[in-house]
C-alpha cells in the first residue's frame, strides 16, 4: 500500500465529518431524477451538472429516501453544496445556481412519495420512461453483469412474480427493509409505468413533473437537455456565457459505475425475437393505460 492509499480512509472520513458538521448551512436538491432505472438517468444527471448553473451532489445516485433513509435527514444535506457556495455563484459570478440528484429507484419504492413529499413538497421531478421491453433486457443484463442473477432472461421472467412475492408488503410495513429482490428482479414490475406515476402524482401536482421519453434523449440529446433547462428554470444563453466547452459539447452515453460516469461499448446480446414479442404482447395493455393517462403515445407496441 503506498502512501497516497494509507491516508484515503482517514480523508473520507474527515470530509464526512466535516459535511456533516456544516449540514445546516447545505442545500436540499431543486431537483431529482427519480427515473427509470436504465432509462437514461445517467447520462441526463452529468449532461444538467456539466451546466454552470447545475451543482451536482457529492454522489449522482444518493439513495437516501430508500437505502440510507435511517441516517436523517442531516445526512441527507450533507451530500450537497452550500448556501454561501449558492450566495457566490448569484451574488458575485451572477449565474444560477441550483442542485439536484439522480436515484433512478426512487421511482419504483412505494415509500418514497410520501417519504419525499414530507421532505420536499416543491421539488422538481424528472422522470424518463424507455420502452419497457429493451429496459427489463437491459435490467436483466445489468444484474447478471454484476454477478447477481444466476437465472436465464426466460426463466428469470417467468420467476419474478414468485421472487417478488411480499416483497412490496414488507417495504411498506418493516421498518428499514432493504428488499434487494425488489430492487434487483423487477423486470417487468418496474415497466409498468402508469401505476407508478399515479402513485406519484396522488403527492405531487403534475407541474412538478416533466417526463421524457429515453429513446429521444438516445436520439436528440441537444434538444432534451435544453427542454430538461428549461424545465428547472435555467437559461440555456448560460450555456455560451458560463462555459464555452459545454455549447461545444459532444453528448456521450455516460454509464455507471465510476464517480462520474464512462463511455463504453458494452451491450448485451440480442434479444431473442420470440422473447420480444412475448413481451410486446405484455406490455401493450399496461402502455394503453399509460397513454391514455398521459394522454401521449410512446409508440412502443411494435
Amino acid at each position: 500500500m503506498n502512501i497516497i492509499d494509507s491516508v484515503k480512509p482517514a480523508y473520507w472520513a474527515l470530509r464526512s465529518s466535516y459535511r456533516l458538521m456544516t449540514n445546516r448551512i447545505r442545500l436540499l436538491p431543486d431537483f431529482i431524477i427519480i427515473g427509470t432505472q436504465r432509462g437514461g438517468t445517467t447520462s441526463l444527471y452529468y449532461y444538467l451538472t456539466e451546466h454552470p448553473g447545475i451543482i451536482p451532489a457529492l454522489d449522482k445516485e444518493i439513495h437516501f429516501f430508500d437505502v440510507h433513509y435511517r441516517q436523517g435527514l442531516r445526512w441527507y444535506r450533507s451530500q450537497f453544496p452550500t448556501s454561501l457556495h449558492k450566495y457566490y455563484a448569484e451574488h458575485i459570478q451572477k449565474h444560477h445556481f441550483i442542485t439536484g440528484e439522480s436515484s433512478p429507484y426512487y421511482m419504483f419504492h412505494p415509500l418514497l412519495p410520501k417519504r419525499l413529499a414530507a421532505v420536499m413538497p416543491q421539488v422538481k421531478l424528472i422522470i424518463l420512461l424507455r420502452n419497457p421491453v429493451d429496459r427489463a433486457y437491459s435490467h436483466y443484463w445489468l444484474v447478471t453483469q454484476e454477478g447477481k442473477e444466476p437465472l436465464p432472461f426466460t426463466e428469470a421472467i417467468q420467476r419474478e412474480e414468485e421472487r417478488l412475492a411480499g416483497e412490496q408488503e414488507k417495504l411498506l410495513t418493516v421498518e428499514n427493509y432493504q428488499g434487494l429482490n425488489h430492487r434487483r428482479y423487477s423486470y417487468l414490475a418496474r415497466g409498468v409505468y402508469v401505476d407508478q406515476l399515479k402513485m406519484w402524482m396522488e403527492r405531487f401536482p403534475q407541474e412538478q413533473f416533466l417526463i421524457l421519453k429515453s429513446e429521444d434523449l438516445y436520439e436528440k440529446p441537444a434538444e432534451i437537455v435544453k427542454q430538461t433547462l428549461a424545465f428547472l428554470g435555467v437559461p440555456d444563453s448560460e450555456i455560451h456565457t458560463g462555459n464555452k466547452e459545454f455549447k461545444r459539447k459532444v453528448y456521450l452515453q455516460y454509464r455507471e459505475p465510476g464517480p462520474k460516469g464512462y463511455k463504453n461499448n458494452q451491450k448485451p446480446p440480442k434479444l431473442d425475437p420470440g422473447m420480444r414479442k412475448y413481451l410486446v404482447e405484455y406490455f401493450k395493455p399496461h402502455n394503453a393505460r399509460l397513454y391514455e393517462f398521459l394522454g401521449r403515445d410512446f409508440g412502443w407496441d411494435k
